[in-house]
């Protein structure tokens, strides 16, 4: 049993996005463990670090991101993390290089290289869409498009075909998600040089075959059209991990069904703490 176990929490996100881009998420995250510290990590070339350069390896932004965790005190005790995707690979790397400093890890939509092939790390039907967000200079037009991409809310897939989702909030609070993400880009803009930096990171990364000795629990997204959700599968089987699979969500599972990855942590937390 881990008593540390979300009590002090570090959340990383994913490619091309920064703390700012958790949203709501945040207030929901600390109402369910209201007495815990909730920590927001930027990954070089992101949010508070954009006018950084991002190394191009899992292994570098991971020694970056935990040397600013030591140098602002954010590890004096052991952390939980919960990250997405690129941030997940990173979580990933921190735990087996500096296992002292983490009690657990809540990993979504991720995926390696030496478990999946690229054509499911990238979805080869968003091919097209993502080389045209990348190559957008229209602000409103890109974080629109990768909304679409990366989010459900409105979309259910059944049976292959996507319905509405009558749990989804509609176009308005849509569109207030895409302002905020378009003032977030013009406030800390990440490179075109960076996003592909951490594209070649995430592209490149092999763990290989130590499994952490911290519990991990995998979470993704069914409805996930980035990353294939097999890739989590993969993961799961090949170390026996924990894989709890939202139904509809995309990409983004905080963003679509934020409420239900609170409630898997909470659980996940009582089981492995033995509160």
């Amino acid at each position: 049993m881990n008593k540390d176990l979300g009590q002090n929490w570090i959340l990383l996100r994913g490619l091309a996005r920064e703390s700012a881009h958790w949203g709501d998420f945040i207030p929901l995250l600390q109402s369910t463990f209201p007495d815990a510290q909730i920590t927001l990590l930027d990954l070089p070339g992101t949010g508070c670090f954009h006018r950084k350069t991002s190394p191009r390896t899992i292994k570098a932004i991971t020694d970056r991101v935990r040397r600013h965790a030591l140098d602002y005190g954010f590890i004096q005790q052991p952390v939980t993390i919960l990250a997405l995707s690129l941030g997940a690979m990173v979580a990933w790397e921190w735990m087996r290089s500096y296992p002292e400093d983490i009690c657990g890890a809540t990993l979504m939509n991720t995926s390696f290289a030496d478990l999946s092939p690229f054509y499911q790390r990238l979805r080869w039907q968003s091919y097209r869409d993502f080389v045209a967000l990348t190559m957008t200079r229209d602000l409103h037009n890109r974080e629109s498009g990768i909304l679409q991409l990366i989010s459900n809310r409105r979309y259910i897939a059944r049976d292959g075909v996507y319905a509405a989702n009558q749990s989804g909030t509609g176009a308005a609070q849509d569109e207030q998600i895409i302002q905020a993400w378009e003032k977030i880009q013009n406030q800390r803009p990440m490179s075109l040089k960076n996003s592909f930096r951490q594209i070649i990171a995430a592209a490149t990364y092999r763990p290989g075959d130590i499994k952490p000795e911290q519990p991990v629990l995998l979470l993704n997204g069914l409805g996930d059209r980035l990353v294939a959700p097999v890739c989590s599968e993969a993961i799961h089987k090949k170390w026996n991990l924990e894989l709890r699979s939202h139904p509809w969500a995309g990409h983004d599972l905080t963003l679509d069904d934020g409420a239900w990855v609170a409630l898997q942590l909470k659980d996940w937390v009582v089981v492995e703490a033995g509160y």
